[in-house]
């Protein structure tokens, strides 16, 4: 463990990153299917407020408290998908920025082999020579 490469261990980060997004927005989308579900029970309700019908008229009283505790949850659950959508962006950037110094670490790594091999080509050569000069 101890072992690996600054590239490996920001590749965890990313995956791990990644859940931390993929967790924020299916909060995010339960958050909008239960607005969605409540502007639908909204709109029901506003369609019984507006009725000449009598039994409907006979329950206005209790449609109204409903319908305010209805806006009340709206209102809520629109502060928390706020929260969310930022929370979300938030994790998105954080996400782009630890892939982003991943490929760097890569191509950090992938440069240094590339001058550790040439070094043991010159030492190699180095090293030939020496011996059939020597020889």
């Amino acid at each position: 463990m101890a072992d690996l490469s600054k590239s490996k261990k920001l590749d965890r980060l990313v995956k791990v990153q990644g859940h931390l997004k993929k967790m924020v927005e299916n909060e995010l989308a339960i958050t909008t299917r239960e607005r969605t579900e409540l502007a639908e029970r909204i709109e029901e309700l506003t369609g019984y407020l507006i009725t000449y019908d009598p039994l409907h008229q006979d329950m206005l009283k209790h449609y109204v408290m409903r319908h305010s505790r209805l806006m009340a949850r709206d209102v809520r659950l629109e502060a928390i998908q706020q929260v969310q959508e930022n929370q979300l962006l938030k994790e998105t950037k954080k996400g782009e920025k630890l892939e982003d110094k991943r490929d760097s670490a890569r191509e950090d790594e992938a440069r240094e082999r590339d001058d550790n091999s040439i070094y043991e080509l010159v030492d190699l050569q180095i090293s030939l020579k020496s011996s059939l000069q020597q020889g």
